[in-house]
């Protein structure tokens, strides 16, 4: 996708034989990353068997403390949004929520695209994504 307009900005931070993860191209939280099966699923619950639901949820904890090690913040969101409607291939949300955020603009608030994306540019994108590929790294599989 590099070289292709909008999508400099969504860097796979992590990749495995099952799952992929990117940075948001749209956050609206600094740090905000998507992770997805690769395979077709569009249901968390009933799509997944037990041990597919376990290893994608172990994937989405590790990304998620790689985010934290990274991206200083008051509490780490994790959300499955999306419907058949749009967006429904399955995805986690990893969003970190900055320290001192007020109340009124915490929760659902933080993450809606509507209330505002923060500027966002391909030298930050590839700096992030680097940072969140070393803190992978250190964590390793067992997170």
């Amino acid at each position: 996708m590099a070289g292709v307009p909008g999508y400099d900005l969504e860097r796979i931070v992590f990749e495995d034989e099952h799952h992929v993860a990117f940075l948001d191209r749209y956050p609206t939280m600094f740090g905000k990353v998507l992770v997805a099966p690769k395979a077709h699923v569009e249901h968390v619950v009933r799509d997944l068997d037990e041990e597919a639901y376990l290893r994608l949820m172990r994937t989405v904890r590790r990304v998620a403390l790689a985010v934290e090690a990274v991206v200083p913040c008051e509490r780490t969101y994790l959300l499955s949004l999306g419907s058949r409607q749009g967006n429904a291939h399955l995805h986690w949300h990893i969003a970190p929520l900055p320290a001192g955020t007020p109340y009124e603009h915490q929760q659902y608030h933080a993450l809606m695209t509507e209330n505002g994306v923060i500027p966002w540019s391909v030298r930050q994108a590839l700096d992030l994504a680097g940072r969140l590929r070393a803190a992978l790294a250190e964590i390793g599989e067992g997170g």
